[in-house]
């Protein structure tokens, strides 16, 4: 096994609680949402070794729920990296779309960053996130689509949504494996 990475969803914010897309509007933890950052702190404390580099988004959130995290580690966050950033969701951008339908969904998400792109940024982020600090066990906070997404392709299947607060386990051997077949796939 590689160095291990720890994608974690930043808290909650109140966009959040009202079913809000955020995407890249700048929206701040709310007081669950701080308790969710302590608490994945506490579980990231819980695993063996220790975690050696702390990066976050720039978007507020998830730099907060890092400094939280950070306290909880002995870490404090490295410079934002802007690949982690969430998901640009063009029109959808604080919509509420809780129990809209799914076509009314997918018109407001035409103008939004495409998926592929939100995945290439993430692991072309991670990438070099694994370059830049070998040999040291990494946890990195971002926001759920971008985790998911990345995730998918990592694990070669769907993801489930992420709660706020929520931790998942990869490596870098996994990364290594992914960007190697993701770049000798041949072009159509």
């Amino acid at each position: 096994m590689g160095t291990r990475i720890a994608l974690v969803r930043h808290g909650e914010t109140a966009w959040n609680a009202e079913g809000r897309l955020q995407g890249q509007t700048d929206i701040p933890l709310n007081e669950t949402g701080r308790a969710q950052a302590r608490a994945a702190g506490k579980r990231l404390t819980e695993h063996d070794g220790g975690w050696g580099t702390l990066v976050s988004s720039p978007l507020g959130r998830a730099v907060e729920t890092a400094a939280l995290i950070g306290a909880q580690l002995g870490l404090e966050a490295v410079d934002p990296v802007v690949g982690l950033q969430e998901r640009h969701y063009g029109d959808g951008e604080g919509r509420a779309v809780v129990g809209m339908p799914r076509p009314q969904i997918d018109e407001l998400l035409l103008s939004a960053e495409p998926e592929a792109e939100v995945v290439e940024r993430g692991l072309a982020a991670l990438v070099s996130l694994a370059r830049e600090y070998p040999d040291t066990d990494l946890v990195v906070v971002a926001h759920g689509t971008l985790i998911r997404l990345v995730m998918s392709v990592l694990q070669d299947c769907s993801h489930p949504r992420l709660e706020n607060g929520e931790i998942v386990l990869t490596d870098t051997c996994q990364l290594e494996r992914t960007t190697a077949r993701r770049d000798s796939a041949p072009v159509h």
